[in-house]
């Protein structure tokens, strides 16, 4: 009895679990932005009777995107499944954490001067991590929103400030039948950093946003002499005309509606280019396949501007421009053929001529092969004799004739067409008012495009930026900005990672899943690495004896030395 009393009043020893995940890189890269501090001063918490400062609020939903992209109302829940202090909190501030707090965070930040926010942030890219702003790509996509927002108005203002209008426009993302905003964002070369983001209404045309656009570029860069690279919806005269009295540099793809582009695939059909080899390498997936070929060739003539028109030529893809071609055709003459049988059907209600040509335009226009194709409708007569009495026929028998007549097709392959396109398959032109570019410069800008798309598929993947559980349009575009933030933390992160293993001469390293090989390791690779980081803590009585820290396997010790985060960032 008495000794089961002892043991009974031995202190108790207990094993706390804390989880870290990826929270301390993150945090790391967070410090050497300064972004706390750059949030603290431009959306003060100037109410004393708010417990949570709005900087801290905005800190967890940022970390939120960034790692685990949970929705405002479960973020107390997150907060509490991960070590203390990781989320910028003191222990006794993270009890306070709950949509009502985050949601008055992101109403701040929407009155905040979110431009001079992103120019500090911007500026401060450059100068902690030497990201250069010579050549920058703007693109946009588009945010769908599943839900009516009968209050998003076009115009409306919400304490003094414009709104973005929730509405239906061309959706990028397939879905016309869903509301939207348009999502402007540009990034530089330099390993693909955005540095400038705007949300503007849903049905906003991209033709109208460049020039808003170059002039906040403008401002963050402090100069004008940046390469601006977009699609075609830059080549408008009065936003080039812009650019260039204002000492902008462009470089744009030239829209096959311009006159030069069909001058130039008139004057293919007789006369061969000089092309310039600009790159050879192997095909970028398959083995053994055709190679991958650029070439390059300046046009006869310049644009109607006095501008460089560069015409460029890819041999993958002339290869699947032609494929698609003869897909398109053998599906439209497949949807041809399953007409022309239910027209010669005898139960064949497709009678009216009108009918007839609105099937054939819907066909030619699903393909777009109407220039390959030419189709006649014609008429079909159908002849029937019957005895005009009756009884046994005989040499001698009358016979009335009956005619009747069903629509019937016709169609013939267009050679001549087929020919003039193959002729100028992979090829495109681009346009740019720098007369110093060389073809290959301008080629090598304009194929930087595509890690602008990158970082949009990482916003709907891997960040999840959709759907938005939010209904105030200020609330949503704060939320945005927080969202470029998180893209914006994500690109430095995989920019010092690729430029430490360049500098190590580090081809490749086994960050895919079963240790597979990565040339080109993204942040959401290195975050998943460090995802089941954790630490224990020994407890007697409830309180601290010893901390087991978090053990490293070689891998993730070369990940963190190549980023320059310390180990001890993982033992707070």
């Amino acid at each position: 009895m008495r000794r089961a009393q002892e043991q009974a009043a031995q202190p108790r020893f207990t094993l706390r679990t804390e989880r870290l995940g990826p929270l301390p890189l993150v945090n790391h890269f967070l410090a050497r932005l300064d972004l706390a501090a750059i949030l603290a001063r431009h959306v003060p918490t100037d109410d004393r009777r708010v417990a949570m400062p709005y900087a801290d609020g905005l800190g967890i939903l940022l970390r939120s995107i960034i790692v685990e992209r949970e929705p405002i109302y479960r973020q107390g829940e997150t907060l509490g499944t991960f070590a203390a202090g990781l989320y910028g909190l003191a222990a006794d501030a993270e009890g306070r954490v709950g949509d009502d707090p985050l949601g008055r965070a992101l109403d701040r930040l929407f009155d905040a001067d979110r431009a001079a926010l992103l120019t500090e942030v911007v500026v401060a890219v450059g100068q902690r991590f030497g990201v250069r702003f010579a050549q920058l790509h703007n693109d946009s996509t588009t945010i769908r929103f599943c839900g009516q927002y009968r209050t998003s108005r076009r115009g409306r203002r919400l304490r003094g400030r414009p709104t973005p209008w929730i509405t239906y426009g061309y959706s990028k993302d397939h879905r016309p039948d869903l509301k939207q905003l348009l999502f402007i964002l540009t990034m530089s070369a330099d390993g693909g950093v955005p540095v400038q983001f705007r949300c503007a209404d849903g049905n906003t045309p991209d033709a109208e946003t460049h020039r808003q656009t170059w002039e906040t570029l403008r401002a963050v860069a402090g100069r004008a002499d940046f390469l601006y690279v977009a699609d075609s919806k830059l080549c408008t005269r009065e936003q080039m005309d812009h650019l260039d009295r204002h000492g902008g540099r462009f470089v744009t793809v030239l829209p096959r509606s311009r006159l030069e582009d069909a001058e130039f695939r008139r004057w293919l059909q007789t006369h061969e280019p000089a092309w310039e080899l600009v790159w050879d390498r192997p095909h970028p997936r398959r083995r053994g396949g055709p190679r991958d070929r650029w070439y390059v060739c300046p046009a006869p003539l310049p644009s109607r501007e006095a501008w460089p028109v560069i015409w460029v030529r890819s041999a993958l893809l002339a290869l699947r421009q032609e494929e698609s071609r003869r897909e398109r055709l053998a599906a439209a003459i497949d949807d041809l053929t399953d007409l022309q049988r239910r027209l010669r059907s005898p139960k064949a209600r497709l009678r009216a001529a009108h009918e007839v040509d609105k099937k054939l335009e819907a066909i030619l226009a699903r393909h777009q092969v109407g220039r390959y194709l030419t189709i006649r409708r014609t008429v079909r007569a159908e002849h029937r004799f019957r005895q005009m009495r009756r009884g046994r026929p005989g040499p001698n028998t009358p016979y009335r004739k009956t005619t009747r007549r069903h629509p019937d097709l016709e169609w013939r392959l267009e050679e001549t067409a087929l020919a003039y396109d193959r002729k100028s398959d992979g090829m495109y032109p681009l346009l740019t008012n720098d007369k110093t570019l060389t073809p290959a410069q301008v080629l090598e800008a304009h194929k930087g495009q595509p890690t602008l798309e990158k970082r949009f598929q990482q916003t709907k993947t891997v960040h999840e930026i959709a759907p938005v559980l939010l209904k105030n349009p200020g609330r949503i575009e704060a939320l945005f900005t927080l969202y470029f933030l998180g893209l914006l933390v994500q690109a430095l992160i995989e920019r010092e990672l690729r430029t430490a293993m360049r500098r190590a001469r580090i081809a490749e390293l086994p960050l895919y899943p079963e240790e597979r090989r990565c040339k080109r390791p993204t942040t959401e690779q290195v975050l998943r690495l460090f995802s089941h980081a954790e630490r224990h803590v020994l407890l007697r009585s409830g309180r601290p004896v010893q901390v087991f820290h978090a053990e490293f396997t070689d891998l993730q010790t070369q990940v963190l030395t190549l980023l320059g985060v310390p180990v001890r960032a993982f033992r707070p």
